[in-house]
């Protein structure tokens, strides 16, 4: 059983400068609210298989433009045929789903988030589709033998925020403050940015949130929501920049989702107009608008919400796992069509089938269970 202690490293490393984050004690120093209605399992399950079967849906037409994607697959609703399953349309992981579940699969062993447990478990396996962030921090840790606190990339890729979900799952039934310092640690372990480690503990957030609802929040509050944790986090001195050609934002990624999504919404744009607008590709500057956008528009629909996010987005699988784990969170498991749970494998590396309902079902036991 772990020893670690989340608050205090995360203190120490802010401190020396080795985690790039801002203290934010209104943040850290707050204690979640206890989820005080009906079982949260299903809600809790929802979130987990939402994640999955985003990147499932998304994985196999990663990184088209939308509209060429359409021209290639029409609307995807369904799992395309596979490589890695003999071309049986069903559901197998790429690295979102990987890292989220050995992350799981850490905290299960471990009792909580231990930060070189994690990092460990990062280097252990082939990682499909390794991102160039985490590619660099196996790099680190495992080739050079960093500290867990040095080895992170210095990116606002959206490597960590697509894995961070279950990180909240120790802390159901006892909710403290270390739930702020487990996200911010597991966050920056590969992805050492204010905006990634900011927006991972902002989901951390919305996610825990939206356990506690009996319906759908208003449009406006998935944007004011994740905006009142990441600016303090992030700060007022961070400069992320647009990629679109001739859009000259440079400021932090909260003030930019503050100016554009509003507008987007006023001006009543669908989701793939919206991000095409600022480009929705796997840099945060980008990925935090689009799934924002998309929960704005379409969250009180599980259903659409992840085929909006599967067919509307460039970097549509993790798109997709990000909104899937929110409105999993939010409407429970029974709002995720069975035709996608049913065909969905379960696996976390190559030739695990199941392996992924196994880690819930010990989760379930563990920490949810009464």
């Amino acid at each position: 059983m772990t020893t670690f202690d989340s608050r205090e490293s995360l203190r120490k490393h802010v401190a020396s400068g080795h985690v790039d984050l801002a203290p934010a004690p209104e943040v850290f120093d707050r204690t979640p609210p206890a989820l005080t209605g009906p079982d949260p399992w299903p809600r809790l399950e929802g979130m987990l298989l939402g994640l999955m079967i985003g990147d499932s849906l998304g994985n196999t037409s990663e990184s088209q433009l939308p509209h060429r994607r359409f021209d290639a697959h029409g609307e995807i609703r369904n799992y395309l045929p596979h490589h890695r399953a003999g071309g049986r349309e069903v559901g197998l992981p790429s690295d979102d789903t990987q890292l989220a579940m050995w992350t799981l699969e850490s905290m299960l062993e471990q009792g909580g988030v231990d930060s070189d447990a994690l990092a460990k478990k990062f280097c252990s396996s082939r990682i499909f589709g390794i991102g160039s962030a985490v590619r660099e921090f196996v790099g680190n840790y495992k080739d050079e033998g960093l500290p867990w606190h040095e080895a992170g990339a210095r990116s606002a890729g959206n490597g960590a925020l697509m894995r961070i979900a279950p990180v909240l799952l120790p802390h159901v039934r006892n909710p403290t403050p270390a739930l702020w310092s487990d996200a911010a640690i597991a966050a920056t372990l590969t992805h050492n940015d204010r905006a990634s480690t900011g927006s991972c503990v902002a989901f951390i957030a919305v996610l825990w949130d939206l356990l506690g609802m009996d319906e759908p929040p208003a449009p406006e509050w998935w944007l004011e929501r994740f905006i009142e944790v990441l600016k303090p986090l992030e700060g007022g001195d961070t400069h992320y920049r647009s990629r679109i050609p001739g859009d000259t934002y440079d400021g932090p990624l909260w003030a930019f989702l503050e100016q554009r999504l509003p507008d987007a919404l006023a001006r009543d744009l669908d989701a793939r107009t919206a991000g095409n607008s600022w480009y929705s590709g796997a840099y945060l500057l980008e990925t935090v608008p689009t799934v924002l956008y998309i929960l704005m528009r379409h969250g009180h629909d599980a259903e659409e919400a992840i085929v909006r996010a599967v067919n509307d987005a460039r970097d549509n699988d993790t798109v997709a796992a990000i909104v899937g784990a929110a409105v999993g969170a939010l409407h429970g498991t029974d709002a995720i069509p069975i035709r996608w749970r049913e065909g969905l494998l379960g696996r976390t590396r190559e030739q695990d089938d199941g392996h992924a309902f196994e880690l819930m079902r010990q989760a379930q036991a563990r920490w949810v269970a009464r």
